[in-house]
């Protein structure tokens, strides 16, 4: 759909500094999205994209976007950005708009004061899909897959769904995830519109609803710059440990996992191949790396490279990454399958996308994993796990029970009751 709206003159003028923008954040505001390089708060809806983002329709949501852009900037917007997010399922629409206005800084200096404190948070309903012991049995279902058929990985993924007494302080929830994640992907997209993010029974439906998706994830699928390209995916966790001799030897352990270091490059090796078309020069580790988020270890891979030609915009290359083996599984068809088979669930926007593309092409795309699924009182809360050969679903169990942690953290809970 597309406003008559005209658009203000301070579209794409820098804020003084990001914590401003961090600050200026309400539940209303389109989009806020902090990164390593950069900070932009969005507000209002110039034109909106709700196009399907499957393997033969990522061409005919980047053209999308590239005309979308083209127009904007006709109607006097200068650099316009699309931003928002792309869910996991492919046949569900994505959720992109241009705003009406836009203000970008640099990063967050994180030398600010603390987020204030709040009164703990009263859960009045709790609900674990699937129970954790059908998760356990997931996890074994897989690996049995992985031994009779053609199957690499799958992820398999939780969620929690809870009813608080009183409705979520998104703007303190943002400030706590921004600070507890400092090197991550901070992000909060206004998901109100009434189609977005529906199941098809569902869509039609008219509701009025507020919804965000709000999270800050680890992992960068996709930035582009120029011909300058970077993906940087994760595979492989361990748990942290607050003894800093345990937190070393975890680490340790990790990065020697024969099972770890075999789910990494399954990741790697097919985020390279997809790369590989649009690069005329491509580097990839040889070796992976330790990251590390306030709950867990990661193996991380920065692979860099330089595109064939400015045509190539950061949208197409998104549509072509997602979903990469590190949400999905490996081959992507045969773990799509096994995930309809055993989650049961729709994940939505988890494990899907979320992030800016400009007129220019460049853009920033993180993958949608420490998040939650917020309306007013109600919260869906997501987690994953890479099952390879060699997986043990407790051992999975506890690995997305930590995950869940990032949010549950920024809500202000040390751990929801009877999480297993």
């Amino acid at each position: 759909m597309t406003s008559s709206i005209s658009i203000p003159a301070s579209v794409g003028l820098p804020a003084v500094n990001a914590g401003q923008l961090l600050k200026q954040y309400t539940p209303e505001s389109a989009f806020f999205f902090a990164s390593p390089t950069r900070t932009l708060l969005a507000q209002g809806v110039h034109d909106m994209i709700l196009e399907p983002n499957g393997a033969d329709q990522g061409d005919r949501l980047a053209d999308r976007v590239t005309r979308v852009l083209a127009a904007a900037s006709r109607a006097g917007q200068g650099l316009p950005m699309v931003v928002g997010a792309v869910p996991f399922n492919s046949t569900s629409p994505a959720h992109l708009i241009v705003p009406r206005a836009i203000q970008s800084a640099g990063p967050l200096n994180h030398t600010s004061e603390s987020p204030r404190s709040h009164l703990p948070i009263t859960i009045q309903e709790l609900r674990q899909v699937p129970e954790p012991r059908d998760y356990v049995r997931g996890v074994e279902t897989a690996v049995g897959l992985m031994r009779s058929e053609a199957l690499s990985k799958v992820v398999l993924s939780r969620m929690l769904e809870m009813v608080l007494r009183e409705p979520v302080d998104l703007r303190l929830v943002l400030q706590r995830l921004s600070q507890q994640n400092r090197n991550g992907y901070t992000f909060a997209a206004n998901l109100s519109d009434p189609t977005a993010g529906l199941s098809s029974a569902e869509r039609g439906v008219p509701t009025s609803r507020a919804r965000t998706l709000i999270g800050a994830s680890p992992e960068l699928l996709l930035s582009r710059s120029g011909l300058r390209v970077i993906a940087n995916p994760l595979a492989g966790s361990a748990v942290r440990s607050p003894d800093p001799d345990e937190d070393r030897r975890r680490a340790i352990a990790l990065l020697a996992s024969e099972k770890d270091r075999h789910e990494h490059a399954i990741v790697v090796d097919a985020v390279a191949a997809a790369l590989r078309p649009f690069c005329r020069r491509l580097s990839v580790p040889d070796e992976p790396s330790l990251t590390q988020t306030p709950t867990l270890w990661h193996l991380s891979s920065r692979l860099t490279g330089e595109l064939r030609d400015l045509s190539i915009s950061s949208m197409k290359l998104a549509t072509a990454l997602h979903p990469t083996p590190a949400v999905c599984g490996y081959p992507t068809d045969r773990a799509r399958d096994a995930i309809e088979a055993i989650e049961r669930f729709d994940r939505g926007f988890f494990t899907g996308l979320v992030g800016w593309s400009d007129a220019s092409g460049d853009g920033e795309w993180a993958v949608v994993i420490r998040c939650a699924d917020v309306a007013g009182r109600a919260l869906r809360l997501y987690a994953g796990a890479g099952i390879v050969i060699g997986s043990n679903g407790e051992h999975e169990l506890a690995e997305t029970t930590a995950k869940l942690g990032t949010m549950l953290n920024a809500l202000g809970l040390n751990q929801a009751p009877e999480m297993a």
